[in-house]
This record gives structure tokens, sequence and C-alpha cells, in this order.
């Protein structure tokens, strides 16, 4: 059952409601009452209860024990019954026959409002890590809003009776100028700012104070701490702190920048230093190659010679003992007679190593005088192929001779490398004609 009954039809003796636009806490007065009084807290029955959408109703009632509070939140428009409401019922008695007033105050209290408080702080203290015995005036400039979500610890917290805004207000800006200086110093010594750059930490500090300061509205005011915005920290120019730390910074920039374009410089004659050393080592590797290239030729002619040279003594050999055939055999009979058939094997042998003399000196003479031959190298050449409508590659020249091995590449298959105007069939491009072989005519038809 509720406190409250439908809206009657009759004369409502008062209408219970708050008409200002811009408000936190506002009192009910019956009209014509502007003093706390029992008449003033006097609730007839019969009266209308209106509570707008966003607005708190609180009725309370104050006892021996203690206060007692009922809470309605709107929107809510109805009379007042005492039957509806047992606690009621108990608190005005039977002797009153269930129609004499009752003593309650009733606030309403705005849920639904944002209420904003612009804070300046002037100069205070503050030091820079760099420069710790020269300190510098620093003011802060900033706003917050904040609302009620929590009602009742806001009841719990606060004297509803007699509230002022103003008076509210003045403790939070209090509040917040105490936490906003010891704040900025304390995230100053735990995180050293520069001091001539500290607004481009203006996030950091906002959300670091931010969270300490919501814990303390709620715990200290029983508001929510809705936006905490420090707008701009300014520091005193024409001070000798501030002067200082400037030439310091100033200084300490030069510096950085000057370090930064000597490891740049450095970077780049390291560099440099590297490539050239690299270009050496290439050098050195290719001189290698071709002496080592000249050797193995040298080496070569030198074997041919050596052949010559045995090649000569054999034939020597060979004409000594012709000539000793005639004059110095001996034998029976005595009489130096030729052996015919050591004379033939003597030409013979002389025959096939003059044959063998002569094909040596010429190929050595041939190779001395000719230029060595070598078979000349593919073309560099790379070609991108059309395999079902999708371009492929480029292919280099021994991927495109593997192709047409494998079957992959005919000589219908478009082709093109960059040059061409457009793509043409491999059997078209006359650099690619040697991959494809001669081609043998159609077989003659058998006689008849």
């Amino acid at each position: 059952m509720g406190l409250f009954g439908k809206k009657s039809e009759g004369g409502l003796m008062d209408v219970i409601r708050c008409d200002e636009q811009e408000y936190l806490v506002w009192k009910w007065r019956p009209s014509g009452e502007a003093n706390s009084t029992k008449k003033e807290n006097a609730i007839r029955f019969g009266s209308s209860l209106r509570v707008k959408d966003g607005e708190l109703a609180v009725f309370v009632y104050k006892q021996k024990d203690g206060a007692m509070q009922d809470y309605i939140i709107g929107p809510y428009d109805q009379t007042i019954k005492t039957a509806n409401f047992p606690i009621l019922s108990g608190i005005v008695g039977s002797a009153f026959g269930g129609a004499s007033p009752f003593q309650a105050e009733i606030y309403f209290i705005n849920l639904a409002g944002n209420i904003p408080i612009n804070f300046g702080i002037p100069y205070f203290n503050i030091t820079d890590s760099r420069l710790a015995d020269f300190p510098v005036p620093m003011s802060v400039r900033g706003k917050i809003i904040f609302n009620i979500t929590d009602y009742k610890l806001f009841i719990k917290n606060t004297r509803l009776i007699n509230f002022e805004l103003d008076d509210f207000k003045r403790l939070i800006k209090s509040a917040v100028t105490s936490s906003v200086k010891s704040g900025v110093m304390n995230i100053n010594r735990t995180n050293p700012l520069n001091l001539i750059q500290i607004e481009e930490n203006l996030d950091f500090i906002n959300e670091t104070l931010k969270a300490k300061l919501k814990d303390a509205f709620s715990e200290d005011f029983g508001v929510n701490l809705k936006r905490f915005d420090i707008e701009s920290l300014e520091m005193d120019q024409e001070s000798d702190g501030y002067n200082k730390l400037l030439k310091v910074t100033r200084d300490q920039q030069e510096k950085k920048l000057v370090a930064e374009a000597d490891v740049k410089v450095k970077d780049m004659e390291d560099m440099q230093s590297i490539n050239a050393g690299n270009y050496d080592e290439t050098l050195r590797i290719q001189r290698e190659e071709v002496q080592r290239a000249q050797k193995l030729q040298t080496e070569g002619q030198n074997i041919s010679v050596h052949q010559l040279n045995q090649q000569t003594k054999v034939a020597q050999t060979a004409a000594e003992s012709m000539g000793k055939m005639g004059g110095g055999g001996s034998g029976k009979g005595g009489g130096g007679m030729m052996d015919p058939g050591s004379m033939m094997a003597s030409m013979a042998m002389g025959g096939a190593v003059g044959q063998g003399m002569a094909g040596a000196v010429g190929g050595m003479m041939g190779g001395m005088n000719q230029e060595k031959q070598t078979p000349p190298p593919p073309p560099q050449v790379e070609y991108s192929v059309s395999v079902n409508g999708q371009q492929t590659g480029p292919f280099a020249w021994q991927q495109l001779q593997q192709m047409v091995q494998a079957g992959q590449i005919t000589k219908d298959t478009h082709v093109w490398k960059q040059g061409m105007a457009g793509w043409l069939t491999a059997g078209e491009v006359q650099e690619l004609a040697n991959l494809f072989g001669a081609v043998p005519p159609p077989p003659p038809s058998p006689i008849s």
C-alpha cells in the first residue's frame, strides 16, 4: 500500500509542488509561511502532491526516536490519504479520527539537473625537478559539473533544512581548490614534468585528479562528480624561477638537437664506410677470380708443352734406333745386316709420334693464337605469360625453357615483355623461336 491515494475530485486544501526552475534542494512551505514552524510543517489531509519527472520529494517526520523519511520519485500526482500508509496512520494516531494534520518537512531534490562550478586557483609555487631551488608561481583555471545520483547518500551527508545552493557551491569550490593544488604538486613529484610544456600533459593531469576528487565528492558531499576539466595551467612569466627554467629548457633542447644531428651524421658516415668496405671486398674477389682463371689457362698451356716435349723425346729415340740398325748389329756370320722388321717398326713409331707431335703443336699454337671460345650466354629476358586468361611471371630464359620442355608453353601461348606494344604468341616472337627448335615438314604421302 502507498502513502498517497488517487487525486480527489473535491476541493484541495494544498497543492504540494516545486515551481523552481534552477535548484538542487528546495523546501516546500504552505502559502504565507516563511519560517520553519510546526504550523508550516502541518500537512493537511486532502492535499495534492505533484512531483515532476527528474524530481524527488522527501517527507521528513521528526520523532522522538529520530527522523524518518519517505521518498517519492516523479512523475507523481495524487492526493494524500493516511489510510493508504500504515506508518503515517501510526504517527497521527486514532485520537484525531484520521483527519488531523500531521507534522512533516517536505523537500524537493533535483535529480536531473547538472550543477556547474567554475573555479580559479591563484598563484601557488611549484618546482621543476631540473631546477628545484627556483619555484615557479602557477595558477589554475577550470570547471566541474556534478549531479545527484545516490539521493539517500546525499540526504545523509547534507542538512536539508535551510539548504542554500550558494553555500554548498562554496564548500565544493574550497575542496576543489585544496585538492587541485596538492594534486598538481603531487603529480609533479611522482611523475616529474617539464613545467614549460606542462599543458601538453593536461589530459593526464585531468584524469588523475578526477579519480581522486570523485571519491572525495561522494564521501564528503554525497554528489557525483560528472566532469572535471582543468582548462589552463598558467605560470608567472615575469618571475625569476620561470626565466631560469626557460633558459635551462632551451639549453637542453639545443643540446638534444645537436646530439641528434651528430648521431645522424655518425650513422651516415658509418654507412658510407660499410659501403666502401663492401665495394673494396667485391673488387678484391673479382681480381682473385680473374687471376685464378688466368692461372688455370696458363697451366693448361704448360700441360700441352709438356706433352709435346715428351712426344719429341720419343721421336728422337725412334730416330736413333733407326740410325743404329744399319751398322751396329751383330750376329752369326758377322757383317752388320739391316733388320727389316725393326726398321718397319721404327718407321711406324716415328710416323705415329710425328702425327701426334704435329697435332699437339697445332693445338697449342691454335690455343695461343686464338682467344678461348665460350658459348654465348642465353639472352637475359623476362616474359610474362598468359595462362587461362591469368597473367603469370615474369619468367627468365631458363624458366621459359623448362616450361616449354614441360609442355606448359607452346607457340600459341601469349607472352609479353616490357617494351612490347601488346601481347603476342610465343611463335611470333623471334627471340623465343629457339625455344621450340626446328619443326620438321609433314612426311611424304606413301607411294601407291
